[in-house]
């Protein structure tokens, strides 16, 4: 198949692609990539972009980068895909033992799947399953928090905020869960006992009809890149515990060291039942996700009516995938991943700073690596990002939110230039 001309892309992109939250007859425009390496996207005009986005929140090691290029070659020889019904291999089994020894004990049995959005449809039907199992089928319904976000397929959607997410107009399509206001308590702000008073009458009135609580713990993503006290999420599972409700932890954004935590469960040093991951798990190379539960959860699955988990996706635990996850774990954990993140948060907070006494700002807030400015109006996001791609940067806004969550690896002036341009920019949408 001969290549294509930037042309035939673009007229090919614009007569036939579907690109994700974007209209076909009003399109915002898509810049051409044609490689990536480091931190920086080479666009087919020439041009070379900082990424403040790791590919949506992805690509922690950056681009292109050799011991995950060596991985999946060296997987490719031996086998690229196997169905997982019935067979096994090492490098999923490598995975597994991984991802148990890292995350909070006693999550022990691991359920992999294909996207993050799928991994929170399995979690919420691993909930369902087990009261199923333990002859409670009233519980069925979930208690989520308002301004969260966890995916865009159905059950997902559902436990996504009712009214300002950006799945409401299927409400009435979807399973109605029962939803608590967002978290009041800012991190890092002393915690009030009272923030947690309407998640408290929720769970109480709704006990009985509740198969679980799911939270993004302390960073709410999409809904609204919102961070609340740990203190709250460790009421949360205290809360659970006490009525008997099931706690699935959203870790999907957090995960792998986003936070400054390895998993943001850490800072309120709780485990969830059911805990889901993606995203950085393969630093941006293939899509992989995983559904992590403890015993409890999986006896009362399989020892249930039906005897085993109703879920298998036709690409779980591809080998590929798992065989760049294991390396992009051992990559970031034999890295100072620590102190790279402490250093962006610190330099996030410096070069953020201007944009608070912006009369068009009404927040900026920074936790680990994630820099968010808040505006008071949703910005023009063809314009603006057109402003920053002009300025050497990709960041992609939407709704009122300006952020930034760049590559770990990303250097002290690379940083520079991302946070320069949010500054300058803004200060332009603010005048």
């Amino acid at each position: 198949m001969k290549s294509l001309t930037a042309s035939e892309i673009h007229t090919i992109d614009t007569q036939h692609i579907w690109h994700p939250y974007a209209s076909l007859t009003h399109p915002v425009p898509a810049y051409n990539v044609v490689s990536a390496d480091g931190v920086r996207l080479q666009l087919a005009d020439g041009r070379s972009l900082i990424d403040g986005m790791s590919s949506w929140w992805c690509a922690i090691h950056g681009y292109n980068h050799p011991v995950l290029n060596d991985a999946l070659t060296t997987q490719l020889e031996q086998m690229a895909h196997v169905m997982f019904g019935g067979l096994t291999h090492a490098p999923a089994a490598q995975l597994a033992k991984r991802l148990v020894s890292l995350t909070p004990e006693p999550l022990d049995k691991v359920f992999f799947s294909d996207s993050g959005s799928v991994s929170v449809e399995v979690a919420i039907k691993m909930a369902l399953q087990y009261w199923q199992s333990q002859g409670r089928p009233e519980k069925s319904r979930l208690l989520a928090l308002k301004n969260g976000y966890h995916g865009d397929t159905f059950a997902a959607m559902s436990v996504c905020d009712p009214e300002t997410g950006m799945h409401h107009m299927f409400k009435g399509m979807l399973a109605q869960q029962v939803f608590s206001e967002a978290p009041r308590c800012k991190f890092g702000v002393q915690f009030n006992p009272a923030s947690i008073d309407d998640f408290e009458a929720k769970i109480c009135q709704h006990a009985n009809e509740l198969a679980a609580v799911i939270v993004e713990p302390v960073v709410q993503g999409a809904g609204g890149m919102r961070f609340y006290s740990p203190q709250y999420l460790a009421a949360v599972r205290e809360l659970c515990d006490r009525h008997n409700v099931l706690l699935i932890a959203d870790e999907i954004a957090t995960g792998f060291g986003r936070t400054g935590k390895l998993f943001a469960c850490e800072w309120a040093d709780i485990s969830p039942d059911i805990m889901c991951l993606g995203k950085a798990l393969t630093g941006g190379y293939l899509t992989l996700a995983a559904t992590l539960c403890n015993e409890k959860i999986s006896n009362g699955i399989c020892q249930g009516e039906a005897g085993v988990f109703m879920h298998g996706p036709t690409f779980m635990a591809n080998p590929l995938a798992c065989a760049v996850a294991n390396a992009s774990i051992d990559l970031l954990l034999d890295s100072p991943w620590q102190k790279r993140v402490e250093r962006i948060e610190a330099q996030l907070k410096v070069g953020l700073a201007p944009c608070a006494d912006m009369k068009n700002v009404r927040d900026v807030r920074v936790l680990g690596a994630i820099g968010v400015v808040e505006m008071n109006a949703a910005v023009d996001i063809p314009r603006i990002q057109k402003l920053f791609v002009d300025a050497g940067v990709w960041l992609r806004p939407f709704g009122k939110l300006v952020y930034v969550m760049p590559p770990y690896v990303i250097d002290s002036a690379d940083l520079n230039q991302l946070t320069s341009a949010m500054v300058n920019i803004l200060s332009q949408q603010s005048g």
